[in-house]
């Protein structure tokens, strides 16, 4: 249930520590964010912000085929065992439960501060602030974790990289669903946030880690590229064809 320790409480990012992470402690650090996205996907939901509002169990009811689809991609790309799959519901984050301002605080890497009051930190502005930042931090924990996952497994870009696209989609789509976030601004924050820390020249990460994971950050920068243009070329598209239905209305 909520409220485990370990790499799986919320705010922990996942290390770069591909080849060497044991397969449990590779999956708490994948389902630890993963658990953040479904809890601020729940609240944002709400339309509301107000955590009385909130059912983290109707949101997976709602979007149970995503969420298989992801746990699905997770277990493909990263090679998972049944038991390391099992630890998702060990850790209790994809079920009901009570959602609770402090934990979208931890989500949202205590940014917000602590209060004097507790009930400051449930006003619906301060619950929209923390899910934004939330939404941010933990999309980009997860797809560090989710492409040391598939490292370690052995799934090289060439083979992984559309696999984790499709995952990092799915997951924006749970934490947010407006656009604010997408596949593409989370993959950047990523590549500054990450990516230097593990390829400069005096980092501990082995040879064959940096290799793998500069082969992701090409192989799924030139993806997500592709279909932003496609999506910018569609919706230039949809907009010709509606301004000429407009035209052709009006005479």
């Amino acid at each position: 249930m909520a409220g485990q320790t370990g790499s799986s409480t919320p705010g922990d990012p996942p290390g770069p520590r591909p080849y060497s992470v044991p397969e449990a402690r590779l999956a708490r650090e994948i389902f630890g964010p993963l658990g953040g996205i479904v809890e601020i996907g729940a609240v944002r939901a709400t339309g509301t912000w107000a955590l009385p509002d909130v059912s983290v169990g109707d949101f997976l009811t709602r979007r149970q085929n995503e969420v298989d689809r992801l746990l699905n991609g997770i277990r493909t790309v990263c090679g998972f065992s049944d038991a390391a799959m099992a630890i998702n519901d060990d850790l209790g984050w994809l079920s009901d439960y009570e959602v609770a301002a402090p934990f979208l605080l931890l989500w949202s890497g205590g940014v917000e501060g602590v209060p004097e009051r507790r009930e400051e930190l449930e006003e619906p502005a301060t619950v929209r602030r923390m899910c934004h930042m939330g939404a941010d931090l933990q999309l980009t924990h997860f797809l560090q974790a989710l492409i040391s996952g598939a490292l370690t497994a052995g799934t090289e870009a060439q083979q992984g990289a559309e696999e984790v696209a499709e995952i990092l989609g799915i997951a924006v789509d749970l934490a947010d669903g407006t656009g604010r976030n997408t596949p593409t601004s989370v993959f950047r924050t990523w590549r500054v946030a990450f990516l230097p820390g593990i390829l400069r020249p005096d980092s501990s990460a082995p040879e064959r880690g940096r290799a793998g994971f500069r082969a992701y950050a090409r192989a799924l920068e030139e993806l997500l590229d592709h279909h932003s243009v496609s999506r910018a070329s569609a919706n230039r598209e949809t907009a010709v064809r509606s301004g000429k239905f407009c035209r052709e209305a009006t005479t």
